[in-house]
């Protein structure tokens, strides 16, 4: 499943009250961890995050404490001391990540955490599910095999990249606009393990990129070389893209809609990147179907309305765009979550 679908499921399961063990399965970089953190957020409940393969078993099992013997006992006994990160109370997720990279002893542990919700003397309270997440053996992760009986305790989602889902998250994040354009035009390229290189291109590393990148420093040690290359020479095409800040502006009556489709993908891609006030939005709508075949304009509603919501102002776009016929031609498919 994508990672949108991932996150409605995992949303469903929480409100629903499915108490269900989860485990998650992707490759790495895919945002697996970051999707059930932002899930625990937007749902206001707690979230811990466990790296199994950095722990100990006696980290999670906790430690033995002596109890001295009472007078009517000859002898004495002791008592396991759960750590202290485990929850106590309230509602939440206890994520158990890199279940499968944790040696076969540490599994073992988790696995009584897992199949009966308590280890020594801890009982999981009733308002935490217990999740996890792993690498597959085809993305040529370090894990080991996990036990029959405790896989058939979960249920098994498996995430995909997906580019879309991708866009949706850089917009939000500010990823710069030169990386999600690129990867527009070469979406191959948002996922592509190289085990030849230390650094491979992923959801992740592109992030980390964009970091770099605003900084005016090389992404290469991000996402490795072979995509480092083709980003430097895709960076070129932006020499070719309109004046965006003129367009934003109301001020782009002289300006064309470039020929080259990966100048295309920039120009619509920074356009949506920068449209920020319902105003910018206005002025865009109106120089995209001038200038730009209809696709264009569509991708750009899409993206814009998507953008607007994450960012709960789509009252504030509806009321400024919402009067133009020529707009609202793109926006049918929109209509009803505008007016919310």
């Amino acid at each position: 499943m994508t990672p949108a679908q991932l996150t409605s499921y995992l949303t469903k399961l929480i409100k629903e009250e499915i108490n269900i063990s989860t485990m998650i399965w992707g490759a790495p970089g895919v945002g697996k961890s970051s999707i059930v953190a932002s899930v625990a957020k937007d749902l206001g409940i707690d979230f811990i995050d466990l790296r199994l393969s950095q722990l100990a078993p006696t980290d999670l099992r906790g430690l033995p404490v002596p109890v001295h013997p009472s007078k009517a006992e000859a002898l004495g006994s002791s008592k396991w001391y759960p750590p202290e990160f485990l929850p106590r109370e309230g509602k939440g997720i206890l994520f158990l990540d890199e279940l499968n990279m944790a040696p076969p002893a540490m599994q073992g542990v988790a696995q009584q955490l897992i199949l009966d919700r308590k280890i020594g003397n801890y009982d999981v309270p009733p308002g935490w599910l217990v999740w996890a997440a792993g690498n597959r053996k085809q993305d040529r992760a370090s894990v080991f095999e996990m036990p029959s009986p405790l896989s058939n305790r979960f249920i098994h989602l498996e995430v995909d990249v997906n580019y879309e889902c991708f866009k949706s998250h850089a917009l939000r994040k500010n990823i710069t606009e030169e990386i999600i354009a690129f990867l527009a035009f070469r979406p191959a390229l948002l996922h592509k393990n190289n085990d030849d290189q230390k650094a491979w291109p992923s959801p992740r590393s592109w992030e980390m990129a964009s970091h770099l990148y605003k900084a005016d420093l090389p992404i290469n040690p991000a996402v490795g070389d072979g995509a480092s290359a083709e980003f430097n020479s895709y960076i070129n095409t932006y020499k070719k893209v309109p004046d965006l800040g003129a367009i934003l502006a109301g001020k782009g009556e002289k300006l064309k809609f470039p020929k080259q489709i990966s100048c295309q993908w920039a120009t619509t891609t920074g356009l949506t990147s920068r449209s920020k006030k319902p105003k910018e939005v206005q002025e865009v709508f109106r120089w995209l179907i001038k200038q730009a075949t209809p696709e264009w304009v569509q991708l750009y509603a899409s993206d814009i309305v998507n953008q607007f919501k994450q960012r709960n102002q789509l009252g504030n776009l509806a009321g400024v765009i919402m009067n133009d016929s020529q707009i609202r031609k793109y926006l049918k498919d929109y209509e009803e979550l505008l007016k919310k």
